[in-house]
């Protein structure tokens, strides 16, 4: 299965290049809460990237069936046509990482690796598990 992974090794130091990598990938435009990725406050109030973990709690809950895993990769995918927009994989999410912008589908962690690429302290990881 692939997914994105945060290093134990490596410290974030919530400077959001992660963040606004994946919001504009999804949806043109820097905002913190359209981005699949999100920084919060960890143990000892370090910054810490709260990622997909690819559980699949959206896909049991969607009731249209537009959330399905790939059998190659692993990773849950949205189908936005079967989408009915109800919002209840958002709900489901554990990590708080699905987001939904008004008039449109949810958008999840899709192990792309933009938010990888963007993070200058090399926090990030895609893994196949």
């Amino acid at each position: 299965m692939k997914k994105l992974a945060v290093k134990k090794t490596e410290k974030c130091m919530a400077c959001l290049q992660c963040v606004q990598a994946c919001s504009e990938a999804f949806y043109k435009t820097n905002d913190v809460t359209l981005s699949c990725i999100q920084i919060v406050e960890g143990k000892n109030g370090e910054a810490k990237p709260n990622v997909c973990i690819q559980c699949g709690k959206c896909a049991k809950v969607c009731e249209a069936g537009a959330i399905t895993q790939n059998p190659k990769t692993g990773v849950y995918m949205i189908n936005k046509k079967l989408c009915v927009q109800c919002g209840k994989c958002v709900e489901a999410c554990p990590m708080k990482v699905m987001v939904m912008a008004e008039q449109s589908a949810p958008s999840k962690c899709i192990a792309c690796g933009i938010c990888v690429k963007a993070c200058p302290m090399e926090v990030l990881e895609i893994v196949e598990k």
